[in-house]
């Protein structure tokens, strides 16, 4: 008994170290880092008027997301932001002693990976239901998508014409030698596509794919705003990245010389299956002291007016069909979204990687 008492209070010590590294907001009113956190298992713990996020999702205005839903409901969200990997190590290594109640990510595989790891909780919620498709959800109600994020295909329109592309298994064609730019091997965002591939063409094509993409590449940037600098600079001719990376360089200068084409959109069976989409999604930690709070957190993103908060805040388009994007991405016209389902993505995961592997995808 005394061991273990000694083991529950260093495992309490490293949680308080561990969250005590985050910075406290600045700002009045606005969501705050974690100050302290209380060392009590979930099950002895006092709900309060506040809900801790563990979020990868570190950019764009979620920030004001949450102090809008703070303004609305007086709970308090409180956040510490981090790597997807490093996040779901944190909650493993944490237990019962975690401080989290609700986990954010933007990725669908790490979304998986965190409810098979038994991280997640279900939850049973009408509005989660209702207003987030089946496609954007675990079908265990783990988890649950509230913006998209989609991966397609950018040009510079002086070297090519947009007739001349239409799916991502075409860039394999040997007439992009030397003129496509590509994310390495190691991001989320690639195998999830690579995922896809294997789910719709089996291994051994899709390795034929990924192969000719490898044969292709002129370079392989670890930033999709990078490649899309790189395409405007002359150093390829097309690339593949997530949508919003371009809106970002739009917003700051609006004649930047880069367009996006949306892939898949045309033709019979898989040519014509739809634009490849990731997720930002969150779920409630298996430990979470104050559960009320955390699924009113993702009920609020799942409405409306939250919905199209969080997504604009990063320029994603919100996963509720009939919202408006961004009035930045809204002039790039509507397209037509891969019906796969994203938990796909983490079940293939681990393929996909020894796939790239095999085809010499660096």
């Amino acid at each position: 008994m005394a061991l273990r008492r000694f083991a529950l209070l260093v495992a309490a010590s490293l949680v308080v170290l561990v969250v005590a590294c985050g910075q406290t907001s600045p700002v009045p009113g606005t969501p705050r880092d974690f100050e302290e956190t209380a060392t009590l298992p979930r099950q002895m713990a006092k709900e309060e008027p506040v809900v801790y996020v563990y979020s990868s999702r570190h950019y764009g205005q979620v920030e004001a997301a949450f102090a809008e839903f703070t303004k609305e409901t007086g709970i308090e969200v409180r956040f510490s932001f981090g790597k997807d990997a490093e996040l779901r190590e944190r909650l493993k290594a944490e237990g019962e002693f975690t401080p989290a109640d609700v986990l954010f990510t933007v990725d669908a595989g790490n979304l998986w990976l965190a409810a098979e790891e038994g991280l997640l909780q279900p939850v049973e919620s009408d509005v989660l239901a209702e207003n987030i498709p089946e496609q954007w959800r675990d079908p265990e109600n783990r988890w649950f998508t509230f913006s998209l994020r989609v991966r397609t295909i950018a040009y510079h329109p002086d070297r090519v014409v947009p007739s001349e592309l239409s799916t991502y298994e075409a860039l394999a064609d040997p007439k992009w030698e030397g003129r496509l730019c590509l994310r390495p091997s190691t991001k989320t965002y690639t195998q999830a596509l690579v995922a896809n591939l294997i789910h719709y063409y089996g291994y051994e094509k899709a390795r034929e794919i990924v192969a000719g993409w490898a044969r292709n590449a002129a370079e392989f940037i670890d930033s999709d705003a990078r490649i899309l600098k790189t395409i405007a600079a002359g150093g390829c001719d097309v690339g593949i990245v997530n949508h919003y990376y371009l809106a970002r360089l739009v917003r700051e200068d609006p004649h930047f010389p880069v367009k996006l084409f949306w892939a898949n959109q045309e033709g019979e069976g898989l040519d014509g299956r739809g634009v490849h989409a990731n997720v930002s999604g969150a779920g409630v930690t298996r430990h979470a002291r104050h559960v009320n709070n955390a699924v009113r957190l993702l009920e609020w993103l799942a409405s409306e007016k939250g919905m199209k908060r969080f997504a604009d805040g990063n320029y994603e388009f919100p996963v509720n069909p009939n919202l408006k994007p961004h009035e930045i991405v809204a002039p790039w016209g509507a397209f037509k979204i891969d019906p796969i389902p994203v938990y796909l993505y983490g079940q293939l995961q681990a393929e996909a990687i020894r796939l790239m592997d095999e085809a010499g995808y660096k």
